[in-house]
């Protein structure tokens, strides 16, 4: 009976020799992509709809009249499909000849260079030499507005910045004008893109360097970036992105397909928003000592003297200020310590936050949230709670004139006075820039951004998602969750974690809402927890 159903469901059929058994209602081209046969296309993107227009998708069907568009055409029982037989690669060949008749050979300055769909395919199968003895069609630069440029004379006409604007934006702002040869994309408004919240879309989904970036023009080749899956830190929603690096510096980000929180997209807030992570003057050494009586210090010098003042402390009170930019692993090992040392009486965050939110309306799971960091629901589910901001102290007043111990992680303080924590018997920052109010502190331990290691957030959705580390730290900064892993050890007895899967297994085996994951379990699309049982 299951045989049955599942062969109702499913059809059969052979690619290029191979037989291959895919869901009905499935393409060509995505049947022919589960044996690894990549049929090249331009027009046809997942995230919209399939016009069938660029035409170099055609494949050979037999029993077919005729060459069949590989993204419209459905897998049948029994097909037997050729990608590479004389007639398709011909066809293929030859709409690349048309699309180089008009098109500039630029690519030593074309920032998409390195991952052109055009560049590829005509260098895996075009003509070794060009026939055109016209001259090609010369259309220049047209500003977009926001960060969007339009290079004319590079355009494939594919359309996909037109339909992802109309279908997935819902903010017809693009359209194409002219005809034949002269046809060009441009806007319909004298602003164009300049106020529009999800433009950016339009330069990733581009085949061709048609549409770039102002931000990244000229600024590395793209066979010099380094690619590594991580989490965009400007918001709750969690967007899956790759940060681009080179010389250690994100070059920029650019959204990671994942179709339970931002399908292919993110939001221009958020792909804007990495130059600080870039930011020059970070902490680079532990610091012992108040104000001008800081000294520099190695990690143990540092962590064994304040291993004896936690000692002399013990069962004191306890105040905690985190952040929502930290991971899971830094903020649970944190409370851990707290608890280790005294009584925690407060342990709070502070979160910028905006007005309202901002959906994508052809996508609806993916918004622009108002909280303007990416763990504000893992620090509640590790015992944080909001701090106030109805005072002139931010909601870091009970901290401030704390006397007992006062440990802040991640909260840069920039708002607080000189004297922040002067009544605490032992005030410790962990961060990764100074501020009158953490040159205070007794210890001063500088920590890695969320670029610079391992760890997991905690999206709006409740989705624990993890992030790889894509840059080196600076000077001697190092992850949050190992220099307060390694403190506990020292109090509690054991062994400090050896990586941020170590940190994380402490927090699943202490907090419901992380039972029964691990990194390895969290992978690269995330993981909702399990409901607890009562």
């Amino acid at each position: 009976m299951a045989d049955s159903s599942r062969r109702a469901d499913t059809v059969t059929l052979t690619i290029d020799g191979h037989e291959v058994n895919v869901p009905k209602g499935t393409s060509l081209l995505h049947a022919a992509e589960t044996l690894g046969i990549e049929v090249p296309h331009y027009c046809y993107h997942p995230g919209l709809s399939a016009p069938a227009q660029c035409r170099i998708c055609l494949v050979e069907v037999e029993g077919a009249p005729k060459l069949q568009p590989s993204c419209v055409t459905m897998a049948q029982d029994g097909q037997v499909v050729h990608t590479e037989s004389p007639s398709a690669k011909r066809m293929r060949q030859g709409v690349l000849e048309f699309y180089l008749v008009n098109h500039p050979l630029d690519c030593p300055i074309c920032d998409m260079s390195g991952e052109c769909k055009l560049q590829d395919y005509v260098f895996d199968e075009g003509r070794e030499q060009g026939r055109a003895r016209e001259p090609k069609r010369v259309f220049g630069r047209d500003d977009f507005g926001g960060d969007v440029l339009y290079y004319g004379d590079r355009c494939v006409m594919c359309t996909r910045c037109v339909r992802f604007m109309d279908e997935v934006a819902h903010d017809a702002r693009l359209t194409v004008v002219e005809r034949g040869d002269r046809a060009v994309i441009d806007t319909f408004f004298e602003s164009g893109l300049d106020d529009a919240s999800f433009a950016g879309n339009v330069v990733d989904i581009c085949p061709v360097g048609a549409l770039v970036s102002k931000d990244f023009l000229h600024k590395a080749r793209a066979w010099d970036l380094d690619h590594t899956p991580s989490i965009c830190p400007n918001c709750s929603q969690g967007c899956n992105i790759d940060l681009h690096a080179r010389d250690n510096l994100v070059q920029r980000l650019k959204p990671r397909e994942n179709q339970e929180v931002n399908g292919h997209w993110m939001c221009d807030y958020g792909r804007a928003n990495y130059e600080w992570i870039n930011r020059a003057g970070r902490i680079e050494s532990p610091g012992v000592g108040r104000s001008g009586k800081r000294r520099a210090a190695d990690w143990q010098t540092a962590l064994g003297a304040l291993l004896d003042r936690l000692r002399e402390s013990e069962g004191a009170g306890v105040r905690i200020v985190g952040s929502p930019l930290a991971s899971n692993e830094a903020l649970g090992t944190l409370h851990r310590l707290g608890r280790a040392v005294g009584t925690v009486t407060e342990s709070v965050f502070r979160c910028r936050r905006t007005e309202d939110e901002d959906p994508l309306p052809g996508f609806p799971l993916l918004v622009r949230r108002r909280d303007l960091a990416p763990n504000v629901d893992g620090a509640g589910i590790l015992g944080f709670e909001r701090a106030g901001s109805d005072d002139a102290t931010g909601g870091l007043g009970a901290a401030a004139s704390h006397d007992g111990i006062l440990v802040v992680l991640g909260d840069q303080l920039g708002d607080q006075p000189e004297d922040f924590g002067a009544d605490a018997s032992l005030y410790v920052y962990l961060g990764t820039f100074d501020s009158p109010a953490a040159r205070n502190a007794d210890f001063v331990l500088p920590v890695t951004t969320f670029a610079e290691e391992d760890g997991t957030f905690v999206n709006a959705q409740g989705r624990v998602q993890r992030f790889e580390q894509g840059l080196q730290a600076p000077g001697s900064a190092r992850p949050a969750w190992l220099v307060l892993g390694a403190l506990l050890a020292a109090l509690e007895g054991g062994n400090p974690p050896g990586s941020a899967a170590d940190a994380f297994a402490a927090l699943a085996a202490e907090y419901a809402a992380f039972a029964g994951l691990s990194h390895d379990a969290i992978g690269t699309a995330g993981a909702v927890p399990e409901p607890a049982h009562a």
